[in-house]
């Protein structure tokens, strides 16, 4: 069940077994209950006096007069404060009496009345009824019996409030604390989101999308543990851009900048899922071949490598190295690429040379 469906009284698990022991607490017994309805019809004769008396009192404290704010408003306190007396001296004080004082602190919390103007206004209202109810009995003993069920009943009423006026707190607070988790875990999220993007970034090559060099020199290593675990062998691919400084030149640094993005892409369309590819400065790239020894890297990587440059980039070629490590051995990170760079660099000169070569054949034919 929602909690709009339920009652003050459901919602605040308040049963007549508890309305009871509350009453037993107070020690406010049958007798004073009838002690109190016996003088209804006293209360009743002096209503309207009693009401006007009570918001002449209210309306002249300027914070009071604010709350209650016009005429219309006034009205409908009035007729709520004549039920309120009367119900006083009804002498039934069972669930009904409670929900509606349940209720009645509920509209003064939701209007904005502090606990110190209601205990204010508790106290003028009790103040008024012992003094009517002292001109109309007398100072006897009667009338003391009528003022101790009273005051005791009085107390039953503000305990009732308080209750609504902390629950009505506590939910506040909660509601509070809920949006703040809510809040927090918002917060929380996107820091996160924001720590991965640039965590992204500083491993990222922004031209070509690929890891960069700093990403190569923090990976590489912790890749050759795993494999020594493992026994596997590692391939460490280096390669590089033939001509690419008269690429820059000739055609503009636009097309160089293209050509290096496209060579990013196809370094991705021909690997595996475990390998890992790098830009490491300028027209330099690396891939890591996870359990890969250099004689399937060759058939495998770089055949589909040098395939795919051919179709998809025409005019542009490659010098390719490449160094195994383990199983068995292995090389520390900084020396593998420096072995795999050397390799690169002699497949540059022997393909240079062996151009040179041909061209002079043609030249002598």
């Amino acid at each position: 069940m929602q909690q709009t469906e339920q009652t003050l009284l459901e919602q605040m698990h308040i049963s007549e077994l508890d309305i009871e022991y509350r009453k037993q607490l107070l020690n406010f017994t049958p007798e004073h209950a009838s002690a109190l309805a016996a003088c209804l019809p006293v209360i009743a004769e002096r209503i309207d006096d009693l009401v006007d008396a009570f918001y002449r009192a209210q309306t002249s404290v300027d914070e009071i007069a604010l709350l209650i704010g016009d005429a219309d408003t006034l009205g409908r306190l009035r007729t709520a404060q004549r039920r309120y007396i009367l119900d006083l001296f009804s002498g039934f004080y069972d669930v009904e009496y409670v929900n509606n004082r349940l209720r009645i602190g509920m509209v003064h919390k939701r209007i904005g009345v502090e606990p110190r103007l209601y205990l204010s206004g508790i106290h003028e209202l009790k103040g008024l009824l012992i003094r009517t109810l002292v001109d109309a009995l007398g100072a006897g003993a009667g009338s003391r019996g009528v003022l101790e069920a009273l005051d005791k009943l009085v107390i039953f009423d503000v305990t009732l409030v308080f209750e609504t006026y902390i629950r009505s707190l506590v939910a506040e607070i909660e509601t509070a604390k809920n949006k703040s988790d809510r809040y927090a875990r918002s917060l929380e999220e996107k820091v996160s989101q924001r720590t991965q993007e640039l965590e992204a970034l500083t491993r990222t090559d922004s031209l070509t999308g690929i890891y960069n060099r700093r990403y190569l020199s923090e990976t590489l290593p912790g890749v050759l543990r795993a494999a020594q675990r493992r026994n596997e062998a590692v391939t460490l691919v280096y390669l590089d851009v033939n001509d690419f400084k008269m690429i820059n030149d000739h055609f503009g640094h636009l097309r160089g900048d293209e050509v290096l993005r496209n060579v990013g892409e196809v370094l991705r369309s021909v690997g595996r899922g475990e390998d890992m590819y790098f830009r490491y400065g300028g027209d330099e790239f690396c891939a890591i071949l996870p359990n890969c020894t250099e004689a399937e890297a060759e058939a495998g990587f770089c055949r589909r490598l040098a395939n795919a440059i051919a179709d998809q980039l025409p005019g542009i070629t490659l010098s390719v190295g490449s160094v195994q490590t383990g199983p068995g051995e292995y090389d520390l990170a900084d020396a593998l690429i420096s072995q795999a760079d050397a390799r690169m660099y002699e497949a540059k000169q022997s393909a240079k040379r062996a151009a040179a070569s041909a061209a002079e054949g043609n030249g002598a034919a």
